[in-house]
């Protein structure tokens, strides 16, 4: 299995308390899909550098774990339908 860092930013028309469920919906994804997750990073919400989606803030989280190709795959088909996300990157971190 290999490393990876998600990150991924929620949209403020909801309470903080409904974005922490979504983010821990994608943490028990990354186990439902043959993942560990390693760390779950609860940044708050910050002031976007420009305004996406009509959203000028949104709550961010950072999802580091380990998984495989099908592991990313399933939550990068996820994270891209969910309409309460505005953004989200998946990065393989290199082998120390």
């Amino acid at each position: 299995m290999n490393k990876y860092e998600l990150m991924f930013i929620v949209k403020t028309t909801m309470e903080s308390e409904e974005a922490s469920k979504i983010a821990k919906s994608y943490e028990k994804a990354v186990s439902e899909n043959g993942g560990k997750t390693t760390n779950f990073k609860d940044m708050g919400q910050k002031k976007l550098a420009y305004a996406i989606k009509k959203q000028v803030n949104g709550f961010y989280y950072v999802i580091n774990f380990d998984g495989t190709s099908a592991t990313v795959k399933e939550l990068d088909r996820r994270l891209g339908l969910d309409e309460n996300i505005i953004r989200h990157l998946i990065i393989r971190l290199d082998e120390e």
